[in-house]
């Protein structure tokens, strides 16, 4: 059984103190490491240092919202990946649908960063989703094609085991609308046939493929449920522990066979 990865974005919120202190809550909330449910926190760039050191010696992963392809060097603004590293990360949000559709970024974009990552030793999460007007128009499964064979490409078989995919419907993200489980499931498993094809069945089987889009406590379960969902990139949900730890119970139950 895949282990199930309950991972929170942040975003660009919180300030310095209620991000050590979210971070310390999640700190308890998960102090021991489990078998079945994983748990990361990806913070804004500024409070990584805080928030890893609050998270320090719980079972609670340290992520980035985003990296930079180049090594570092005359790149105003950006961020090297071993940067991220050095601050205690362990894995990497990459192509998130704001950085897509609000920043720009294109499918070779993203796959020189998961490239990147993945050259540095962490682990990449290469997020994919359709707009509303993609959904509506039947070309939800062509635009997930799309994004993988760009974020994917040059990249083995042996490299891809450093990368977990999130499918994030763009109009669930923030909306409140969250995708059926029917849905979710139905974008999960053509995510993991794609890897069959690109791959083989038996290195589909491995890899993570978390949902992400209005994820909630009332909703956990019957998502996480689905045969081919193995985790959840929370957004709002995340910000604050009374509304993510109910999250990660939901994990818990399931890889506990509830």
């Amino acid at each position: 059984m895949r282990r199930y990865l309950i991972a929170g974005n942040w975003k660009m919120n919180t300030t310095r103190q209620s991000g050590v202190a979210l971070a310390s809550e999640l700190a308890a909330a998960a102090a021991k490491e489990e078998a079945g449910v994983e748990v990361l926190a990806c913070p804004p760039y500024p409070y990584l240092l805080p928030v890893g050191e609050k998270l320090a010696g719980s079972a609670v992963r340290l992520g980035a919202q985003d990296a930079y392809f180049e090594a570092p060097g005359a790149f105003t603004g950006e961020i090297a990946v071993e940067m991220v590293k050095d601050c205690g990360c362990q894995y990497v949000i990459l192509g998130h649908s704001e950085r897509r559709h609000v920043m720009g970024e294109t499918d070779a974009t993203i796959n020189r960063k998961v490239r990147a990552v993945i050259s540095g030793g962490l682990t990449a999460v290469l997020c994919v989703g359709e707009l509303l007007s993609e959904r509506q128009a039947g070309q939800t499964e062509a635009v997930l094609d799309r994004q993988m064979d760009g974020g994917y490409s040059g990249i083995s078989e042996s490299e891809a085991a450093s990368i977990v995919i999130a499918y994030e419907p763009v109009w669930a993200i923030g909306t409140g609308v969250t995708a059926t489980p029917e849905q979710a499931e139905s974008a999960h498993e053509h995510l993991r046939k794609w890897l069959a094809r690109r791959y083989n069945a038996a290195f589909s089987e491995k890899v993570r493929i978390l949902y992400g889009g209005s994820v909630k406590a009332d909703n956990a379960e019957s998502l996480l449920g689905q045969p081919n969902v193995d985790g959840a990139l929370v957004g709002g949900a995340s910000l604050k522990a009374a509304t993510f730890v109910p999250i990660i119970e939901a994990a818990r139950k399931l890889a506990a066979g509830g």
